[in-house]
């Protein structure tokens, strides 16, 4: 199986830390966040995966040139200009498309900044189930910024702060906040049309406007956290020492 780590922000949130090194790099419990995430798809059955970078690029190279690249085969995808996530996965198309072997086998998108207990294979067994094209991890829990579906978890619109976007017809759009965590049919790659730096979140809602079957799994019962503040880290340390994931 196939994935893609998303690493190549700037990690702002993160200053001071991120001063001298790419958010990638920075450590929760003595292992970078990039270490966690690759062992993490890895344990899944994960062999091949393409990282995008931009910001301290060739810090990440060097890491995963003295790791053996953690024992996977693992492309990069530089970006001189950040392409957001949208950009950033369209340019690393040619990854999962290239190779007909694969097929039309599912492949994982993970944000670098976010760790988690979500259970991959019940996730992918429900992208299979749905017959989707892309299956989004989601929580019930507070967020700025919400993706709303209908009772039968299919994507149908956003909701930033009070404002709603609706793109397609549901007369109880439910809220959930998205976890950073996708499993996405190649199909998908060929559909969009977006151009330049683009969130994927854009193409998830123009897709399901064109009637697409872009459906929610809910993780509740997972183990969640985003990393994005020094503080956040902290607490991160706090739930390894706990054994909330591993």
């Amino acid at each position: 199986m196939k994935a893609m780590i998303l690493a190549a922000g700037l990690g702002t949130r993160l200053r001071p830390l991120t001063d001298t090194r790419p958010k990638a790099l920075v450590e929760v419990a003595g292992r970078t966040l990039l270490e966690i995430t690759l062992a993490r798809l890895s344990s899944f059955g994960v062999s091949e995966v393409i990282i995008n970078v931009h910001h301290f690029a060739e810090m990440i190279l060097d890491y995963l040139k003295a790791n053996n690249n953690f024992g996977l085969h693992i492309e990069i995808s530089r970006e001189e200009q950040l392409l957001d996530t949208g950009g950033g996965l369209k340019k690393a198309s040619g990854f999962f498309l290239q190779d007909s072997s694969h097929g039309d086998e599912p492949f994982i998108l993970h944000n670098v900044d976010v760790i988690s207990t979500i259970d991959f294979r019940r996730m992918l067994d429900l992208h299979n189930a749905k017959q989707a094209l892309a299956t989004l991890a989601v929580q019930r829990r507070r967020s700025s910024r919400q993706l709303l579906f209908d009772n039968d978890l299919h994507l149908c619109g956003r909701q930033i702060l009070q404002e709603q976007e609706i793109v397609r017809v549901s007369p109880h759009p439910q809220p959930f906040a998205f976890s950073g965590i996708h499993i996405i049919s190649p199909r998908l790659l060929t559909l969009m049309q977006e151009e330049g730096a683009f969130s994927i979140i854009d193409t998830y809602l123009n897709l399901s406007a064109r009637g697409e079957n872009i459906v929610a799994f809910p993780a509740d019962d997972a183990y969640w956290r985003d990393l994005g503040r020094p503080a956040d880290l902290d607490q991160a340390t706090r739930d390894y020492e706990q054994r909330l994931f591993v």
